[in-house]
């Protein structure tokens, strides 16, 4: 059996035509019925009684229009739309082959033709992905949402510094609020570590792509993992990464709630400084949650405490590794640590040994579990030779001297893939508090007397006697040269 798809005007053609052809009606009637003329009625009836209800069809179906633009016009403007106007929507780009290339076609077959290679969307194509909300988590304590929120906190009162924000997927309770300076590994380390005295291990954390939590750049060396995630894979506690901010939609919605209330609650409390906003934070963490918490599906709390083997202070660090030279010493962030020479350090030359820093910017050396006493040569230390200077020309050098001293300190740059240490309070490789000064020209200090003067054209070096000079110096075999002064150099 063969289906055949009909329009409805054509199923009323097929309908009259029957009826004509059983005498039915007139042929006047037909041509009433369906607007035909008398010649084309017949023409009709006599495809009906050959090919049946298919002769009806349009020859016209599944062919091209006759006015359909040619194959190579339409690569032509395709390909202009694709190297020139990338980017443009069809209305601009109708504008731009008009006006630049004299090419005239209409916005919709312009649309068509993009759609059709790919360079547009149709609306329904470009609507946002509807996000539908998730089923809350059952238990406290199975997911906590994580994330940090850089905003002006203290509005005009203070700098703009970031809200690390734990929240319970199951209750939507705060669990953990802490004011740092920025988002960093050492930061997350100290507030995971306080989060974990204060509640107990989590079964899971909840957190976006930040490099703290996911390693963005993994390669063959090493096992893939980020220094905090090696320490809450130690303590038996998963991070899980979100694919986008709408997944972890409740920590994102209470840092909207926080950025309006918590705002207008530090401003009328006075608060100016970090110190101050997190000795605020636990009460107004209290306030909040008697307002917005919700009482879980399933009353169990999925918080463990720690295990007696495990030390939570000894495993959130900063964890690199580094190999004993014969000399018992190694090398970390351009500083040189040499062991103390004892039985256990004498005996680790040629082996590996576990560099750990701190969040408060202690610096462990330790080989299986044991810390290894030490001392620390900084190469950073920078050593300028003793300059010689004139006797005519020290007030001046001094003065170059102060004044280098005052607007160009000495910068310590270390390794570029050091950690954030804006979260540690001290330690030798702590962040200077001081403001990195630019480049300093040292022309621009020196007296007029230590400055070079512009250079004499050939005349009046000749006219000051300086040719015959140059020349004898020509036939003079080589000396060595006199040792410029460092200040003057």
């Amino acid at each position: 059996m063969t289906v055949l798809t009909m329009s409805t005007a054509e199923v009323s053609r097929f309908d009259t035509l029957m009826r004509l052809d059983r005498g039915e009606i007139r042929v006047a009637d037909a041509m009433a019925l369906l607007s035909l003329e008398r010649r084309q009625i017949y023409r009709l009836l006599e495809r009906v009684r050959q090919d049946g209800a298919a002769g009806l069809i349009s020859r016209k179906r599944g062919r091209p229009s006759n006015r359909r633009y040619g194959d190579a016009f339409r690569d032509q403007v395709v390909s202009l739309v694709r190297e020139q106007y990338n980017g443009f929507g069809p209305t601009l780009a109708r504008e731009y082959l008009a006006e630049r290339h004299g090419i005239r076609v209409s916005c919709e077959t312009l649309r068509q033709m993009m759609m059709a290679a790919g360079l547009w969307k149709d609306r329904a194509a470009r609507r946002p992905r509807p996000y539908q909300p998730r089923y809350r988590r059952d238990c406290r304590g199975e997911l906590i949402q994580v994330d940090g929120s850089k905003h002006w906190w203290f509005e005009d009162r203070g700098p703009q510094c970031t809200l690390l924000v734990y929240i319970d997927d199951a209750t939507s309770e705060l669990m953990h609020l802490e004011m740092v300076e920025s988002e960093s590994t050492f930061s997350y380390m100290r507030a995971t570590r306080t989060y974990i005295e204060r509640h107990g291990k989590p079964v899971a954390l909840y957190s976006d792509k930040h490099s703290a939590f996911r390693n963005n750049t993994a390669s063959a060396n090493g096992d893939g993992m980020t220094h905090l995630g090696r320490a809450l894979h130690a303590l038996n506690i998963e991070i899980i990464c979100a694919n986008s901010p709408q997944a972890k939609g409740r920590v994102e919605r209470a840092n909207g709630t926080l950025q309006d209330r918590l705002v207008k609650a530090m401003r009328l409390e006075g608060i100016s400084t970090i110190e101050e906003a997190n000795a605020f934070l636990p009460a107004y963490m209290a306030r909040h949650n008697r307002q917005f918490a919700r009482t879980p599906f399933d009353p169990r709390d999925l918080h463990r405490p720690l295990a007696p083997h495990e030390n939570i202070e000894a495993e959130m660090v900063w964890r690199e590794q580094r190999t004993v030279t014969a000399s018992l010493t190694l090398h970390y962030n351009k500083a040189l640590f040499i062991l103390e020479p004892n039985r256990t350090s004498q005996a680790l030359a040629r082996k590996r040994v576990d560099v750990c820093e701190y969040p408060d910017g202690r610096i462990e050396i330790r080989h299986d579990g044991e810390a290894l006493p030490y001392r620390v040569f900084d190469k950073m230390q920078r050593v300028n030779q003793a300059a010689v200077v004139d006797n005519k020309h020290l007030d001046a050098a001094l003065a170059m001297a102060r004044l280098l001293q005052e607007t160009a300190p000495h910068h310590r740059k270390r390794n570029n893939n050091e950690p954030a240490r804006t979260a540690q309070t001290g330690g030798m490789f702590a962040a200077s508090a001081a403001p990195t000064a630019s480049k300093v020209d040292r022309r621009t200090l020196c007296t007029p007397k230590l400055k070079r003067g512009p250079r004499l054209p050939n005349t009046e070096l000749v006219a000051h006697g300086l040719a015959e000079y140059a020349g004898r110096v020509r036939n003079t075999p080589p000396q060595e040269p006199a040792s410029l002064p460092a200040v003057l150099a």
